[in-house]
């Protein structure tokens, strides 16, 4: 099947590096992950409970709205369904906002998403990835070590939050990181939904 590039997209085989502030310097003793919001009770996680949660390989093309696509990268991560696992959602949670570190900040970054559409296997925290150009290999710090959150390609890919902290369960949609500076709140770049 041929793969579909989205309006106003180019095919690259390699995977820029953009991002928004300081690469984040991993330190395992200080890093937690929370899971908050409309929640009936909060959880944080160290690295190990998150790194010991069943694992999830899955290929997926990945679109920024930077205007390059890159076809059939493979990723090892934790669906975002296992973290559901582990939290009792209250009535009425539509959406989430995932949170990442950005200068100094564990809440620093953030992108809104629908939680109906996170339930596949295309919507991973992802700590290794692979290509037809390379065998396994973990993320570097530039790409989001030690876990970064990749979204099904029906998201333009600033919704995949590098250096995650946490998931925040919403009745609502809530504006992100570069949602709040006027892109959009869908963000699918087969509709080509780049600004508000």
């Amino acid at each position: 099947m041929a793969k579909q590039l989205p309006p106003g997209q180019f095919e690259t085989e390699s995977w820029p590096i953009l991002h928004q502030g300081d690469v984040y310097k991993f330190n395992e003793a200080d890093w937690s992950f929370r899971l908050f919001g409309a929640v009936k009770r909060e959880a944080e996680l160290s690295f190990s409970d998150v790194m010991t949660m069943p694992k999830t390989v899955t290929t997926v093309d990945m679109h920024c709205v930077t205007t390059w696509s890159k076809f059939d990268t493979t990723f090892e991560g934790i669906a975002l369904r296992e973290f559901l696992n582990l939290v009792e959602l209250e009535d009425g949670v539509s959406h989430v906002k995932i949170y990442g570190y950005m200068d100094g900040d564990m809440f620093g970054y953030s992108a809104n998403l629908p939680l109906a559409d996170l339930l596949g296997d295309d919507s991973l925290f992802v700590s290794r990835w692979k290509d037809s150009g390379r065998e396994w290999e973990d993320l570097s710090p530039k790409h989001g070590y030690p876990l970064r959150f990749i979204p099904p390609e029906s998201f333009y890919l600033w919704k995949g939050t590098k250096w995650v902290s946490g998931i925040r369960f919403m009745k609502h949609d809530e504006a992100g990181f570069w949602e709040e500076l006027g892109y959009s709140m869908s963000a699918n770049p087969f509709k080509e939904e780049r600004y508000r």
